[in-house]
């Protein structure tokens, strides 16, 4: 095969990705909560992830419009899932934290796709595994942008 049928094929099995994660995050979202949706399942994760920030953080970290975060993060303070406080750092601005709540749904919902891919996986050897995850992140790594002179 030619380099040029090569990465023909990675399109297409990222693509395949893709679709998958898609319906993932579907799934995942709606095991969180029956209302959640999944562009707000996605900034709920970040933010269990990366601990409390400012919507300004996250409008940088998903580099999408700050209107749509504001109503993400409504969506989700309505849900329950997240709370505002006051920045210790700065009274002006506000914080965005998961509620304990939020993160006892998350690691189950974790727990449960980890499970999930383990059984998936049951045939693969842990080279197969470290293998996969040395290759995506080179792969991402390769991705991201450059920046310009």
């Amino acid at each position: 095969m030619n380099r040029g049928e090569s990465l023909a094929l990675i399109e297409q099995e990222v693509g395949v990705l893709i679709r998958r994660v898609r319906r993932v995050i579907v799934v995942r979202a709606r095991a969180v909560h029956e209302n959640l949706q999944p562009s707000s399942y996605l900034l709920l994760a970040h933010l269990a992830d990366c601990g409390p920030a400012r919507s300004s953080a996250i409008v940088e970290a998903f580099e999408i419009d700050k209107g749509a975060i504001s109503r993400q993060v409504q969506h989700l303070v309505d849900l329950g899932l997240v709370e505002r406080a006051a920045d210790p750092a700065d009274g002006r601005a506000t914080l965005l934290t998961v509620t304990p709540e939020a993160q006892r749904r998350l690691a189950d919902v974790k727990s449960h796709r980890r499970k999930l891919l383990d059984e998936r996986l049951d045939d693969w050897t842990e080279s197969d595994l470290d293998v996969l995850v040395a290759a995506l992140a080179r792969y991402n790594q390769a991705l991201e942008p450059r920046d310009s002179p």
